[in-house]
């Protein structure tokens, strides 16, 4: 008995398995005893009993007594653990006890059976310890204390097992959402099949307003913002699992059939679970989430790519279309690599400052002056000079997106007050701004600081927004930052004017100063007819509204012609200039800057 419970106990100090402990101690008490069959079975949460071990017992038996419920006539063993008290069994065949159950054991040969409760915390049944014989006979003096010391080492392997459960449990929980966290998925992920394309997809899922919940009303609601988006989700991908990754991600493996069958309808119904408002600590908040869609392909060799891809698919659709879902394509790998090196490439020449304004001229067509200057941003890479177009992907970054506007702001600053300097009558210079800039609420404090130390008036700038930033506004940041600062005394352009959705709509929330046609109209203005007719509208609807009109992309002088006769008096394009630097640019408002004439009479007298 000593080295049995050695033996057992040794197994439970180095970690090995519940089930093979226990089968183990079955084995050893069976070669003790040789006229006993041991079985011990487990009693779950809900009063089941579930097979633990059972070495000579058929497995069969085992599997047709799992699952079986405790009570006053269940067998010995289910008797036991009902009455929290041995039950010894001389004969199954006549015992009331065993009137439900005999036809399972009598055919095994087996007529007798004794069963002890295993007790756990509170004194509660959690197993029971059973000798089966073949023979009509209750349990010997010897096989009493046997099984004293057997269902004393049976409750410490429980209870070590219990322990080792709840501290997974909790490394591998949520404790805010209650899902599986970042561990259990990393654990998880590499699991999975990846022989059968199809088998399987993952969602990642991204809160996107978390963040302005946290710093508008507090992280106790930021907190049940996170429980009900992950009980919403839990809920929506039954019987598929959901993790939660991150902060404000959310990860969904989908295997069950029906979801995989129309995969894009399954994601679809995430985001419409999450769409109804929630009580946030008495505050309504509406969740609003970006999905990114990736399903285990041909060329997908491990989980691990299938999770990158996700990613790429998630970052493109925060970019594209936040609050909706992207689904993972080739090209999008060969997109976020071009993004992220041009992240790199910009944030460097940030630092080395070699990020600088050029400047284009807008031109009154009838007299040929310059009325103002279109700053648009440049980078150089050695001897060459490359527009923002080469770079434009880092500009979704959004602390690249505020830096560049920065350095281009300075610079600007610095480059009026020296033309002020050289005596030009300078009107004005457009600027231009992006979403990033009016939700991070610092775009008029930038433009105060810069040329309040340049000592250049606010009233020569003129901030160029383009319809796409109006398009990704749906909590309205953007129009009341724009009202705020024509408030302030500001300029708005409408650029691109026309290339977006409902630009009229656009003119309705919040008015501007200036609209700047887009160079798709005027490309096709003198052959196309619709394109005139389209330039003429706006031309028309902006006279009446009091706004300007700025035609882009001018390249011919019939393109001139044509708008002057469509009523279109100001422009600019390659026709007069292309974007220049800071000196050059000043060389020209020297010569046809609008108003130098007065300067110059000014000057001789």
């Amino acid at each position: 008995m000593i080295d049995l419970q050695n033996t057992i106990l040794e197994m439970i100090a180095k970690g090995e398995s519940l089930a093979d402990t226990i089968n183990r101690l079955c084995l050893e008490v069976e070669r003790i005893v040789p006229d006993a069959i041991c079985s011990v079975l487990r009693v779950d949460s809900h009063g089941c009993l579930r097979s633990l071990a059972a070495p000579s017992l058929p497995a069969e038996y085992s599997a047709m007594i799992d699952g079986m419920v405790i009570g006053p006539n269940a067998g010995s063993c289910g008797t036991a653990a009902w009455l929290g008290g041995e039950v010894a069994v001389q004969d199954v065949a006549t015992d009331p006890r065993w009137h439900d159950f005999k036809n399972l054991v009598l055919p095994l040969g087996l007529k007798a059976c004794w069963s002890s409760p295993v007790f756990g915390a509170h004194d509660r049944p959690i197993a029971t310890f059973a000798f089966y014989y073949r023979e009509k006979r209750g349990p010997l003096p010897i096989e009493r204390e046997m099984v004293d010391r057997c269902v004393h080492l049976c409750a410490i392997a429980l209870d070590r097992h219990r322990r080792v459960l709840e501290h997974e449990r909790r490394a591998y929980t949520d404790a805010l959402t209650g899902l599986a966290n970042r561990a259990a998925f990393n654990i998880a992920l590499p699991d999975l099949d990846c022989t059968s394309p199809g088998a399987w997809a993952l969602c990642l899922v991204d809160l996107d307003n978390l963040k302005v919940v946290n710093d508008t009303f507090g992280h106790q609601a930021g907190d049940i913002l996170l429980k009900e988006v992950g009980d919403r989700l839990a809920a929506a991908a039954v019987p598929d699992k959901v993790f939660r990754i991150g902060g404000d991600e959310f990860a969904v493996v989908v295997r069950s059939s029906s979801a995989l069958r129309d995969i894009d309808r399954t994601v679809e119904a995430y985001l419409e679970a999450l769409v109804p408002t929630a009580d946030c600590d008495g505050k309504i908040v509406g969740p609003r989430a970006t999905i990114g869609l990736a399903v285990l392909s041909d060329g997908d060799r491990t989980a691990e790519r299938v999770r990158q891809n996700a990613d790429f698919a998630l970052y493109h659709a925060k970019e594209t279309r936040r609050g909706g879902y992207v689904r993972y394509w080739p090209g999008i790998g060969t997109r976020m690599t071009r993004r992220l090196t041009a992240i790199r490439e910009v944030d460097a020449a940030l630092r080395e400052g070699r990020i600088e304004p050029f400047y284009q001229p807008i031109i009154l067509f009838e007299t040929g002056e310059i009325v103002g200057l279109e700053a648009l941003c440049r980078m150089r890479i050695g001897d060459r000079v490359v527009p923002a177009s080469s770079f434009h992907d880092a500009t979704t970054d959004a602390s690249v997106a505020a830096a560049l506007t920065g350095q281009i702001v300075a610079q600007v600053a610095r480059d009026v007050r020296m033309w002020l300097d050289m005596g030009i009558p300078f009107q004005h210079v457009g600027i231009n701004v992006s979403s990033v800039d009016f939700h991070n609420g610092s775009i008029y404090s930038v433009l105060a600081e810069n040329f309040e130390r340049e000592r250049v008036p606010l009233k020569h700038v003129i901030l160029e927004v383009t319809e796409s930033v109006y398009m990704d506004d749906d909590a309205g940041v953007v129009r009341q930052s724009m009202a705020a600062l024509r408030e302030k005394g500001l300029k708005i352009a409408l650029d691109d004017f026309g290339t977006g959705y409902a630009s009229l709509t656009h003119l309705m929330s919040v008015p501007v100063d200036i609209i700047k046609i887009d160079k798709s109209f005027v490309d096709s203005i003198v052959d196309n007819g619709p394109s005139a007719a389209i330039i003429e509208g706006i031309v028309g609807i902006a006279r009446r509204l009091g706004i300007r009109v700025v035609a882009e992309g001018i390249e011919e002088r019939s393109q001139v012609r044509q708008l002057l006769g469509l009523g279109c008096v100001l422009g600019q394009g390659y026709l007069y200039s292309q974007a220049v630097g800071a000196s050059e640019a000043g060389e020209m408002m020297l010569k046809f800057a609008q108003g130098l004439d007065v300067v110059k009479a000014r000057s001789k007298g």
